[in-house]
């Protein structure tokens, strides 16, 4: 049976990128009789350009009937000055939003042919395969009140709302715990308990579904504020395994976190919904890179975490297990030839264009 991907290239290296993944799509289809259909549709600033709008309500109607949702990147300097609601990230926050994609699995893994070019220490680093469970839904990026308003004395004042439920902290840390079930049974939840009623509310829900639900006994649960996990992250991050926590210390760890690895240009992400009444559930992969716009067009972005993003996607939501295993299998290959992009060139390393360096993880697969 078919498989329906909605393409969203988006902005700066986004469409190199993306190119690559559509090379290997259209290989797989050929040589491994996949029926992959792909769509491609505006989302970021390209949208802006051609529409007024960051996403069109005919590209969100289209999400949300396809099977995966791959997007390159979106946003650029030249859209700093236009309206806040008309942004290219607005795109990103309303297919989040529309597609109800609460948890945001970001991974962390050291490869071991890239070890010396994170900024930390070989023996720190190397092994590192950390799993970071995000809330994507909730939180201050989307919480009520919220606005830049003007008070007294001509001074202005703006404001953001720190908001969760019960509901939405036990959903995203039933992900972390199932996920946790097939990897090292442990789990970290981060908030700031210590300064916040949210942060509060954050610990003591995980901990009551920790405490009442036998099938996670054997996983092993702490809590961490969020300031000291950003310093753990550091000084022992091979400590963790399922790192749960909210939308905006998410953010923040997820990329720190990346750049353990040596490069945000190698790690994907995927952002999933419940399952419906159907038992279907939304997706969208990304890489957790932004846009790049200084390097876009010059062929010199890295496009395996957008590779990566669609191994996930098969995963996740095309139940293709081993064709994900087998593209992640050949960007290791890729890495242990000593091809590299810019971001990740070390000496005696062979540097390669993005399209190079997606040809040859094609190489490795067939």
């Amino acid at each position: 049976m078919p498989k329906n991907l909605l393409l969203l290239a988006g902005d700066g290296i986004g469409p190199e990128i993306m190119d690559e993944v559509k090379k290997i799509i259209n290989w797989l289809n050929i040589n491994k009789k996949l029926q992959l259909k792909i769509t491609e549709e505006l989302a970021g600033g390209c949208s802006f350009d051609a529409h007024d709008t960051p996403l069109t309500d005919d590209v969100l109607y289209q999400a949300m009937d396809s099977d995966a949702v791959l997007l390159g990147a979106v946003g650029g300097p030249k859209y700093d000055e236009i309206e806040f609601s008309k942004r290219p990230e607005r795109a990103l926050l309303r297919l989040r939003k529309e597609l109800r994609l609460f948890a945001n699995l970001r991974p962390a893994i050291c490869f071991s042919e890239l070890v010396t070019a994170s900024s930390l220490k070989p023996e720190i680093v190397s092994g590192l395969d950390i799993l970071i469970v995000r809330e994507l839904t909730g939180g201050i990026y989307f919480g009520e009140p919220r606005g830049v308003e003007p008070i007294a004395n001509g001074d202005r004042k703006g404001v953001n709302t720190h908001v969760y439920t019960s509901k939405e902290i036990v959903r995203v840390a039933k992900v972390a715990f199932d996920l946790a079930m097939k990897r090292n049974k442990k789990v970290t939840s981060a908030e700031k308990s210590n300064v916040m009623e949210a942060g509060m509310l954050w610990k003591e829900e995980v901990q009551k579904l920790y405490d009442n639900n036998k099938d996670y006994a054997d996983i092993e649960l702490s809590h961490i504020l969020a300031d000291n996990c950003a310093m753990q992250l550091v000084r022992n991050p091979r400590q963790f395994d399922v790192i749960v926590t909210d939308n905006l210390f998410g953010d923040i760890l997820s990329d720190q976190a990346a750049m353990l690895t040596g490069s945000l240009g190698m790690l994907p992400s995927a952002s999933l919904s419940e399952k419906d009444k159907n038992g279907r559930i939304r997706s969208m992969y990304e890489p957790c890179h932004g846009s790049a716009p200084d390097i876009a067009g010059q062929g010199i972005a890295n496009p395996l975490a957008m590779i990566l993003s669609f191994a996930m996607a098969l995963k996740y939501s095309l139940d293709l297990d081993k064709v994900a295993d087998d593209i992640e299998s050949a960007v290791k290959a890729v890495l242990k030839d000593g091809l590299r992009t810019p971001d990740i060139m070390e000496n005696g390393k062979r540097k390669v264009s993005t399209s190079e360096i997606g040809s040859a993880v094609i190489e490795k697969l067939k």
